[in-house]
């Protein structure tokens, strides 16, 4: 079964071609980073200005790169939240247009959700499940336990700022370039992280929650007092900080549960050292670890499609009068998405 998967939920404009699951035909990622770097982070009328203009070029190049017409298609995948209101409504609104008119049944995707499954795919490892897994990225840090694909359990999440947007204030504290997460990753390999001891907030207060607005706000106040501190010990000290607690949570709540497979999924996931560290926990432990290739971390159609063929396979089609649902979260339990 071939699934074509539509994404726009912030400023990525993607489309992939994925059969049954896990073979990825075509994955097609036009970004906009350099477009919203002047101004410090995504402007949502510029996304979704620009995902009208590029949405039927990717598509076609989707379709051509997984050399598929669209009635070798059996279904029609998007990402419907959460996200940016005005750039959802445009991957949502294409992916239901091409599935009505080529008479396809169509199926929403929550973007979250499609970031838990995202490693099992990459490493057609279904015969992994149960797995604890760490969702970590620019607007989202969920840490969930995963039974089966569609079924999972949120065990906890960020109280105040995600972990990918800690990386980029801090970065513009610094007065790095945008995104923060790549920059400070590259001016920490030059840094001591052992050089400022900065706070590794809720780490041992016995939840699975996550808080970095305190590890900003410490950053802000140390950079007050030491204008002349290296950068590099800054940028290698905060981010050792922020690997620190997300890694002691998910090996801890693998040990508290008895899961014996760890997943990480989201942009932050790509970060060296977070891969690194968590890849020697998991190693000294005995737990496999499931990491999905830096392509399926970021922002993807490929990951949209990978789902929705199990959502399409168990539950049925979403219905057309599915609307966008910006601010939703994971959800707990079963596909979160509403069906005809």
């Amino acid at each position: 079964m071939k699934i074509l998967g539509v994404e726009t939920s912030c400023d990525e404009t993607a489309a992939a071609v994925v059969s049954n699951g896990t073979e990825i035909l075509s994955n097609v990622v036009s970004s906009q980073v350099a477009l919203h770097r002047p101004y410090g982070g995504v402007v949502p009328e510029l996304a979704s200005r620009n995902h009208l203009r590029l949405i039927d070029s990717v598509v076609e190049q989707a379709l051509f790169d997984a050399r598929a017409s669209i009635d070798e298609i059996d279904g029609v995948a998007a990402t419907y939240g959460p996200g940016l209101a005005s750039s959802l409504l445009i991957g949502l609104n294409v992916a239901k247009g091409i599935a009505f008119a080529a008479g396809k049944p169509f199926v929403a995707i929550n973007h979250v959700e499609a970031h838990l499954y995202s490693p099992l795919f990459a490493n057609a490892a279904r015969g992994a499940l149960p797995m604890i897994s760490l969702i970590v990225s620019g607007g989202h840090t969920i840490l969930a336990h995963a039974t089966a694909i569609g079924t999972h359990e949120i065990l906890g999440q960020t109280v105040d700022d995600a972990a990918g947007e800690a990386f980029d204030k801090v970065a513009k504290l610094l007065d790095l370039g945008y995104p923060g997460g790549p920059e400070i990753q590259n001016r920490a390999e030059n840094g001591n992280p052992r050089a400022i001891d900065f706070p590794r907030s809720m780490l041992h207060d016995g939840s699975y929650d996550f808080s970095f607005s305190g590890l900003k706000t410490s950053v802000l106040y140390f950079l007050r007092k030491n204008p002349r501190s290296r950068t590099g010990d800054v940028c290698a000290s905060f981010q050792e900080a922020v690997v620190d607690v997300l890694v002691g949570k998910t090996v801890r709540a693998a040990a508290d549960l008895r899961v014996k497979t760890v997943s990480a999924s989201g942009g932050v996931s790509i970060n060296r050292r977070f891969r690194e560290k968590l890849g020697a926990e998991c190693a000294q432990r005995g737990l496999q670890l499931l990491l999905a290739p830096a392509a399926l971390c970021a922002d993807n159609a490929a990951m949209i499609a990978g789902l929705a063929y199990y959502q399409l396979s168990r539950s049925g089609p979403s219905d057309f009068s599915m609307e966008i649902a910006p601010s939703m979260g994971l959800g707990a339990g079963g596909f979160s998405c509403q069906h005809s």
